[in-house]
């Protein structure tokens, strides 16, 4: 292969090796260069295209993909580069890299295998002097001296630090927290992090470079050839973690970073400030005179990888190397990944050939930008691969639906950066070839969402550690007595360009101001400008479908996920009234027109999902104790204990319960309700309802939909359950339709003799045997705990048959027994059920087993805790837990809980506050904690 001449240009920082590099890259036809940062990747791209325009420069990172069609330049990351397209130029920038844990197997790759046809360049540090002689033999070198002095200036506070200084930390936490000092003590910093986008990044640097700041707070990022006017470096910290463990920085890396002191002839200094330690003279002197211990040996994976199958991939992967200047690097994240999806059944089932085994290493070099953890990147890359493997690539619904999650420009500093390493991941998808339909599409839609995220990225910043607003307003102030305003269709609100506030639904939500003075005249001037926008919004809102609007589970109402209202208790608790969020700046005609589209929601939404019960309730057919039962059951929303009515339920004759049943009505043996309220819009439907009846401060919320049991906290209102559709029964509370199945089944049972659970029993309650028998226990069974030899499983599936071959009607034997004082029947019992294991168990006959080899059971019998009468239990202070319907009045006495279920201070109007509580859709809620109010009782115990 012809390599043409190879260079290695050697030296310090500051000595311009980049410059130089891209003045022999343009004096070749074609050339390609790589860099260490995907920052400076495209610094380096705008600058050639400056020089040559961009129909012939190529800019490729991983999440970036810029090729003209008549490209002879390439910019690349050293990651990203093309290594085989016969160029004339080729360079590495910052080759020193070789030696780093992480990705120096990259650099020295390209060390040895990356050539231009005519020119080879490699740049870096003197300490690879040794190393390139030793591996490259045909290498020439040239020495590049710095053009300034970078001299140690020790220790300095950060009120003594002299402008266009920079403090440089190695962690998110340390670099906020030298920001926020200076923003107090100086007025105001830039910040520069990895992390950041090119285009935030580039932000701060201007706002920097320009002299809007005059401090610069940074991670190591600046250390890789970033040119800024920065005169004096201060490390706050000389230690980071290197992904591994915490360690010391290297001379040679505070050098790096040091260095970028003092631009061109210039002199620069350096030094340490907060709880750093002075640098060890040592140290010093190694920085001032560039002198380092050269590196001994370069990382290394090999490139010569094998495809035939996932085994010979990953031990080609594993190879050693052979040398003493080469050595084997630490397991990189693509190769852990690969492991990880090779040891998947079904990924492991579709490699069925070399091209997928390629197609998996592909997905698996997918960067874990997100950094969430190895379990959650690797399902990741299982489904792209799933996707990638049935030959149809990324479906666009489903990749639409990832962007359309992280297009929020809303949140603070972490949120956004959050985003903007999310949104990584599908830059780099869209990047690949093949991977998606309409590549040049998907290439914009994230490009467009990073650069959104980017620029309010940097607005975060810049409010948080820039004091620039209130400033160049105050100086405006000075300048014209009116200030022009305007607000764009996201509704941020800006006042002479500074951002004043954001337009909430129809309330103006101004950001904080340094001065009264200055807080008023914005909102003048905001409001100004938001007149117009209130009409149109109101218009916009009035003809919106129902679809957009939604309600919370604290009573909230929100259009999109702005609020917008909030639902109070009207005349009747199925008819509850509005309250606008409008300003009074906006008019009564906004309000109004609000408050109307409101109303409209909300009575639709009841009628919707309440049907059933208002249909019976509008039921002419319906007379005397059937109509006045009815009434009832619509007061209480559609579940009442039967314990409650019990008297009521024995005066209706069948005629009664019959036309009652016409509407839905089940007649249970707990419980009097309408199985289809029970499902998951009503149940939430109903909890709000029944809160803003009660005039509760913060309203309980609805469990999760599927679960049979929930837990039963000590001292949490009945009520709740009841209005959840569940019974407490023991530790647990049962859904009501289910303890209704259960109740079919134990009417099988010898219940005075004493019987043993069954398959059925737990398969109803999802439950283990002990956990059942504690039900048990609260549905006022006596269990009795024993240990037996284990029985065949043909003497269990006699058991079974023989007893559902005994099972009795529903609903008839269910008004029987209640109708009798709720005791039970006493069926022909039989031997084998009694000798049936509980659900899922190995029975075993004893004779064929040792005796050793015991099985738990547990019989239960009937032991119910004597009543005085069928009145609801009273709780503390003397009020009644019974549904509203047999309160005094018809209107509820029991005392108002909060989330941790206690008494609710403050006023209504504080405890429930809407502003930022979106319906909770898609909020993930741990199965175990059912109601919000649940959880947060236990974190008070």
């Amino acid at each position: 292969m012809q390599t043409g001449r190879i260079t290695a240009v050697l030296g310090p920082t500051n000595t311009g090796k980049t410059h130089y590099a891209i003045e022999r890259l343009l004096a070749h036809r074609t050339g390609v260069i790589g860099l260490p940062l995907r920052l400076l990747a495209r610094e380096v791209y705008d600058r050639i295209v400056a020089q040559r325009g961009p129909s012939v420069v190529a800019l490729i990172t991983g999440e970036e993909r810029i090729v003209p069609d008549r490209t002879q330049y390439w910019v690349a990351t050293t990651e990203a580069m093309p290594t085989g397209i016969g160029a004339d130029f080729l360079a590495i920038d910052e080759i020193q890299l070789c030696g780093d844990p992480e990705r120096g197997h990259v650099f020295t790759d390209r060390l040895l295998n990356a050539r231009g046809l005519h020119e080879t360049l490699f740049l870096g540090s003197e300490t690879m002097r040794g190393a390139i002689a030793a591996l490259v033999p045909k290498a020439q070198f040239a020495k590049r001296e710095r053009f300034s002095e970078l001299t140690y200036a020790g220790s300095k506070k950060i009120s003594r630090m002299k402008p266009r200084s920079a403090i440089v930390g190695f962690s998110v936490e340390n670099t906020y927290a030298m920001a926020e000092l200076i923003r107090r003590q100086k007025g105001g910093c830039a910040v520069v992090m990895g992390a950041l986008s090119p285009r935030t990044r580039n932000a701060q640097v201007e706002m920097y470079q320009n002299g809007d700041v005059d401090y610069l707070v940074a991670t190591d990022a600046i250390g890789m050839g970033l040119n800024l006017d920065i005169d004096h470096v201060a490390f706050s910290a000389t230690a980071k973690f290197d992904g591994r463990r915490m360690r010391a920085l290297f001379p040679y890396e505070l050098a790096q970073i040091a260095g970028r002191a003092g631009r061109h002839t210039t002199d620069g200094t350096f030094g340490v400030t907060g709880e750093a330690r002075a640098l060890d003279p040592e140290i010093v002197d190694a920085i001032e005179n560039h002198r380092f211990a050269p590196l001994q040996r370069l990382q290394w994976r090999n490139s010569r990888l094998e495809f035939g199958t996932l085994g010979r991939l990953i031990a080609s992967l594993e190879a050693r190397p052979e040398g003493e200047w080469l050595t084997k690097g630490r397991e990189a994240d693509d190769l852990r990944a690969l492991k990880q999806l090779g040891d998947d059944p079904e990924t492991r089932d579709r490699i069925t050939s070399p091209k997928d085994v390629q197609l998996l290493w592909d997905v698996c070099r997918i960067p874990d930008f997100r950094s969430i953890s190895e379990a959650e990147h690797a399902t990741l890359l299982t489904r792209i691969f799933g996707f990638l493997h049935s030959g149809r690539g990324v479906p666009s619904d489903w990749l639409a639906r990832q962007i359309e999650r992280i297009d929020r420009t809303g949140g603070d500093i972490d949120t956004l950066s959050r985003r903007l390493a999310f949104i990584r991941t599908w830059t780099y998808v869209a990047q690949r070839k093949g991977w998606v339909d309409d590549e040049s599409h998907w290439r914009e839609a994230t490009r467009a969402v990073e650069d959104r995220l980017s620029d309010a990225l940097h607005s975060a910043l810049t409010q948080r550690f820039v004091d620039r607003r209130t400033s160049v307003l105050l100086r405006r102030l000075k300048q014209k007595e009116t200030l022009v305003a305007e607000v764009n269709d996201k509704g941020e609100v800006t006042v002479e360009g500074e951002f004043a506030g954001r337009l909430e639904g129809f309330r103006f939500r101004q950001d904080e101001t340094g001065s009264p003075d200055e807080a008023k005249m914005l909102a003048r001037a905001a409001y100004e400008a938001l007149a117009p926008e209130f009409n149109l919004r109101a218009d916009r809102f009035y003809n919106a479908p129902d679809t957009e609007m939604d309600f919370t589970e604290q009573g909230g109402l929100m259009w999109g996920t702005t609020a917008v209202g909030k639902l109070v208790k009207g005349g009747d608790v199925m008819r509850p009234t509005v309250q606008a969020f409008v300003d009074e700046e906006a008019g009564s005609d906004v309000a109004e027109k609000v408050t109307r589209r409101l109303q409209h929601f909300i009575d639709r939404k009841v009628a919707a999902l309440f049907e059933p019960l208002l249909a019976m309730s509008r039921d002419e057919a319906l007379t005397g104790l059937a109509r006045g039962f009815a009434f009832r059951l619509v007061e209480a929303l559609g579940i009442v204990p039967r314990e409650q009515v019990a008297s009521d339920v024995k005066e209706l004759d069948q005629e009664a319960r019959g036309a009652l049943r016409k509407h839905g009505v089940r007649f249970g043996q707990y419980t009097i309700f309408m199985p289809v309220l029970l499902k998951p819009a009503p149940t939430r439907l109903r909890l709000v309802l029944a809160s803003l009846w009660d005039g509760r401060d913060e309203f309980p919320e609805s469990p999760p939909p599927g679960l049979v049991t929930i837990p039963n906290i000590e001292g949490f209102e009945p009520e709740a359950y009841r209005l959840s559709g569940y019974r407490p029964a023991g530790a647990r509370a049962i859904r009501i339709d289910m303890l209704e199945r259960l109740a079919d089944l134990l009417r099988a049972q010898d219940s005075r003799g004493g019987f043993e659970g069954n398959p059925d029993m737990l398969s109803i309650t999802g439950m283990t045997l002990e956990q059942f028998a504690d039900l048990m226990g609260g549905l006022g069974y006596k269990a009795e705990k024993g240990e037996r030899a284990k029985v065949k499983p043909a003497a269990l599936e006699k058991a079974e048959e023989a007893a559902s071959a005994e099972a009795v009607s529903e609903e008839q034997a269910v008004e029987a027994k209640a109708e009798t004082g709720g005791g039970e029947a006493a069926p022909e019992t039989h031997p084998e059920a009694e000798a049936a294991a509980e659900a899922g168990g190995d029975l075993i006959a004893p004779a064929d087993v040792p005796s050793d080899e015991l099985e738990v059971f547990y019989t239960f019998t009937w032991a119910p805790r004597p009543r005085a009468n069928n009145r609801p239990p009273r709780r503390e202070g003397g009020k009644s837990d019974a549904p509203r319907g047999d309160r005094k009045g018809g209107r509820p006495q029991g005392k108002s809980f909060d989330k941790k279920g206690g008494k609710k201070g403050g006023k209504p109007e504080q405890a429930r506050n809407f502003e930022a509580r979106p319906p909770k859709k898609d909020k993930p809620i741990d199965p175990d904690s059912p109601f919000a109010v649940l959880a947060a009782l236990k974190d008070k115990k």
